[in-house]
């Protein structure tokens, strides 16, 4: 006896996106370590020495982080105000910080609560500092509209640029050289100077208020981040502009490097951190967050990844080692059986596994022909929510068995609303559309004469389902309306250019039949 054919069920498969080399390496980080601040993560610097230990300025102290143990040091700077924008020196023995109280500071680290030095002479606060590439000066961006350089061992200021009209709320210094820096302002523009001129050397317009500004490794790019867009510009060139990246839908806050300059990361209030490769600036990667992105950070070789968000958390990701040590790669053996096993090595009978087949609700009652009760398997809530296909292949076998008429008489109340609900939600959906519109057919076949006779919400459904069909058919003839539109534009465009353009085609499968049943049900 043949063995009962199950019903074909139709998986519609979505593309997913191709995992690419990319993709593989930046999925190679260990779950996010989440630590709680006391405030907003105001910016996230890595140390560029070894233990690349991480700092973080947050409210009114800086914290220093262990990117191994993902914990606290016990070195931190405490602040009677705000501080801002803490980073180190190219050799991790110094740090710099900016703050509420107008003054820049300067401290050695590992050692507590002494600044070196105190630079006063900002008329606001100052968010933003950094050293210069020769480690011996600090450039300063405060909200008095104003960027300023000074001299660590004389501990004064030796020039200041005031050219904004806004808060200067980002900054930048040259890679390779002292002299160069950039400053972002909230008057949406860019400017790039140079200590030995008194003035700016250019400046470009990004569009929208400049939260971050950082120069590729070479020194003759710069990418700037305000609003949902990054833009990349040409120092070289005199600001020209070489690209826009928008892959944000919200404020862009933060960006930094990382893989030695060739990728970039940015940071978002719309909770995502993406990944850009710089030979196509096209995203290759994202990282979900659960708040808002207000700063970044990445280890030297991409080993530790620190996000800082609105409201306090810090996000730690840490690169998994593929190699394994070699307590893991022991095995485990019992003490009570450290010699050889005691089960015996032949083997005298081989006793088949069976699998029994296990079949749906539904198709066991395919299998007794009783057609109606299968229909009211599949109509149940989480199958007709969770999986319309399989609704559908049931009423597509019920059609092939001829007993489609049989499953659906004889209904009235809770069991047709069911079903007339399940249609005019899905009769829309192309892979649905033409099983559906034949089993509204012998609905209306079965109910026309009757109709009058169901009760309130079922009638209230059947017009629901004519307002449904009134719908599709509208949008039908939209369609073809915009298609004689655009098929003016191409013959136009032929006849200029005397290229071949195929008239488009758009197929109408079930147009005919909608009209016929929305003419049935008036």
């Amino acid at each position: 006896m043949a063995a009962f054919k199950k019903t074909n069920v139709k998986i519609y498969v979505k593309n997913a996106p191709d995992l690419t080399p990319e993709n593989i390496y930046w999925k190679k980080y260990s779950a996010p370590v989440l630590v709680k601040e006391f405030g907003a993560i105001d910016y996230i610097d890595f140390s560029p020495a070894e233990p690349q230990n991480f700092a973080v300025t947050c409210s009114v102290r800086v914290q220093i982080y262990n990117t191994v143990t993902k914990l606290a040091t016990k070195f931190k700077i405490p602040f009677k105000e705000f501080a801002y924008g803490a980073s180190f020196r190219a050799d991790g023995k110094l740090i710099c910080t900016g703050g509420q109280d107008q003054c820049v500071r300067l401290f050695e680290f590992g050692i507590k609560h002494r600044a070196l030095r105190i630079f006063s002479g900002h008329k606001a606060p100052v968010h933003r500092t950094f050293f210069t590439t020769d480690g011996y000066h600090i450039t300063s961006f405060s909200d008095d509209k104003s960027a300023a350089v000074w001299d660590i061992s004389g501990e004064s200021r030796i020039i200041t640029f005031d050219e904004h009209t806004d808060y200067v709320r980002a900054g930048a210094v040259s890679p390779i050289s002292p002299d160069i820096f950039l400053s972002g302002s909230y008057d949406n523009t860019v400017k790039m100077y140079d200590t030995r001129t008194s003035k700016s050397v250019f400046t470009v317009n990004h569009g929208a208020a400049v939260e971050s500004v950082i120069f590729l490794p070479s020194g003759g790019i710069f990418i700037s981040a305000g609003g949902t867009e990054m833009k990349v510009w040409d120092a070289l060139a005199g600001g020209k502009l070489l690209a826009k990246i928008s892959q944000h839908h919200k404020t862009i806050t933060c960006l930094a490097l990382s893989s030695n300059g060739h990728k970039i990361l940015s940071g978002s209030l719309d909770r995502h951190v993406k990944v850009y490769d710089v030979g196509t600036y096209k995203a290759i990667h994202t990282f979900d967050y659960p708040n808002s992105v207000l700063s970044l950070g990445i280890s030297a070789g991409d080993e530790t990844i620190a996000a800082g968000m609105i409201d306090g958390l810090i996000s730690i990701r840490r690169r998994e080692n593929d190699e394994k040590t070699k307590d893991e790669k022991r095995k485990k053996v019992s003490h009570r059986r450290r010699g050889l096993s005691q089960h015996s090595s032949t083997i005298d009978v081989i006793v088949p596994l069976e699998n029994k087949d296990i079949q749906s609700r539904h198709d066991v009652f395919l299998r007794k022909f009783q057609y109606s009760r299968a229909l009211d398997c599949v109509m149940v809530t989480y199958i007709a929510n969770k999986t319309p296909h399989v609704t559908v292949a049931l009423l597509q076998e019920l059609t092939r068995r001829q007993g489609l008429q049989q499953a659906l008489a004889g209904r009235d109340g809770k069991s047709l609303v069911n079903i007339l609900k399940f249609i005019i939600k899905h009769i829309g959906t192309p892979r649905f559309a033409r099983v559906l519109l034949h089993v509204t057919h012998v609905l209306m076949d079965l109910y026309e004469d009757t109709i009058d006779e169901l009760n309130l919400e079922c009638r209230t459904m059947f017009s629901s389902l004519h307002q449904k069909l009134n719908d599709e058919e509208e949008l039908i003839t939209s369609m073809t309306e915009l298609q004689g539109a655009l098929y003016m534009i191409l013959s136009a465009s032929e006849s200029m250019q005397g290229t071949n353009i195929k008239e488009p085609q758009i197929l109408e499968p079930s147009s005919a039949a909608q009209k016929n049943l929305v003419l049935n049900i008036s």
